[in-house]
């Protein structure tokens, strides 16, 4: 249960219901070896996890003839306004975008996981998991047939969202002044956010957040669907109108997706990130304890959202898009054993220097080239125009 302090009621808490938890730690666990280089991990623990992560999301899948696709029924996204269909008694939704989306990623990175297993590794696995090929031929199907709804030309929040009611944002502004906790305000009117087109915080925008540009078309093309930058533009477009941003981390999500598609609209969620408990924007929640997680989400902005830094084979690739309030900008990383690595962004130019350690080289990527800097050396080079 939690309590809405707007109108004193004690109010069911559905969010068991939030199984697209369990792909964001097999999303980290793929970050971490990626980063850190711990091939050991991955090969033992890091393997296990992902796949007893994929078994659950085949047991969950069912599959719909009419269809002719997987479904998952009876699960809440991450904007947690919507736990429910409205008039119904149960709780959950069907096909939410994020969670079917992140388990078709899962499902498929698990594959490719085993796949480059040494056969001593993949044997012991299978021997002691239990783990059948029929199993392995099932994650592949729904990985590739895992429903994703659409409407009105973008993509749904999940099935059936694009039926329910428009909400009137200008009254409930000019009524209430800050609608961030907008369920709350509702609720305490007699009435649900289950009704209404509007959502505390980004939930399909947050697979702009774990994927590139490239990835997500990547995994809508597997799933036979086409995403290009159109359908992107407008669905971000759509929910950006329809979010109360009732979470401190919405502002993080939107200003990241921002940077790529609306660059000039960015740096007012960016910086709502970063004052979120200074000026106590929640009106209250400060007190009750800081907000860890967007706080490190405001260092992640910039050191992989601006700078569009992914570990991807082996070495780093960079997509940095400028912000026209943010001129300079410099951070430093650990990857895999190199200890403060420098990067520095400024107008044109990327400026990385490695420090001086027994480690390899790492190889950077940038504009589709590729250069190796040495421990103790600096480089320097010219950003694409955008």
């Amino acid at each position: 249960m939690h309590l809405n302090p707007r109108s004193g009621r004690w109010l069911p808490d559905h969010s068991r219901l939030q199984h697209h938890v369990g792909s964001a730690v097999a999303y980290n666990v793929w970050q971490y070896c990626q980063a850190s280089g711990d091939s050991e991990f991955l090969r033992t623990k890091g393997a296990e996890m992902l796949l007893q992560i994929s078994r659950f999301w085949s047991d969950a899948a069912t599959y719909d003839d009419a269809l002719g696709r997987y479904r998952i029924r009876g699960v809440v996204g991450p904007d947690e306004y919507h736990d429910a269909y409205p008039g119904t008694a149960a709780a959950g939704l069907d096909d939410n975008t994020y969670t079917n989306v992140t388990a078709a990623w899962v499902l498929a990175h698990t594959l490719d996981v085993l796949e480059a297993l040494p056969q001593p590794c993949r044997r012991e696995l299978f021997e002691r998991t239990g783990l059948e090929d029929r199993e392995l031929a099932r994650w592949d199907d729904v990985s590739r047939r895992l429903h994703v709804p659409f409407h009105a030309g973008v993509v749904s929040q999940f099935e059936g969202y694009g039926d329910l009611a428009e909400l009137d944002w200008d009254a409930y502004r000019a009524r209430y002044g800050d609608i961030r906790r907008l369920d709350r305000i509702l609720e305490a009117e007699g009435d649900t956010a289950n009704r209404y087109q509007a959502s505390k915080q980004a939930d399909v925008l947050m697979l702009g957040y774990l994927f590139s540009p490239g990835e997500m078309r990547t995994l809508f093309q597997r799933l036979g669907y086409d995403m290009d930058d159109t359908l992107w533009q407008r669905t971000v477009d759509y929910y950006l109108r329809r979010t109360s941003h009732g979470s401190t981390l919405s502002g993080l999500v939107h200003g990241w997706v921002l940077a790529r598609v609306r660059p000039t609209q960015a740096w007012a969620y960016c910086k709502e990130a970063l004052e979120g408990d200074i000026a106590d924007l929640q009106g209250g929640t400060t007190g009750e304890g800081i907000h860890l997680g967007a706080m490190a989400g405001t260092l992640d902005l910039v050191q992989r959202g601006l700078s569009g830094l992914q570990t991807r084979n082996d070495g780093l690739y960079l997509d940095p898009v400028p912000l026209p309030e943010l001129s300079a900008y410099g951070f430093s990383l650990r990857y895999r054993g190199h200890w403060g690595v420098q990067f520095r962004m400024s107008p044109g130019q990327l400026e990385i220097t490695v420090p001086v350690s027994d480690q390899s080289p790492i190889a950077i990527e940038l504009a589709g080239r590729t250069v190796s800097v040495k421990p103790g050396e600096t480089c320097r080079l010219v950003l694409p125009e955008r």
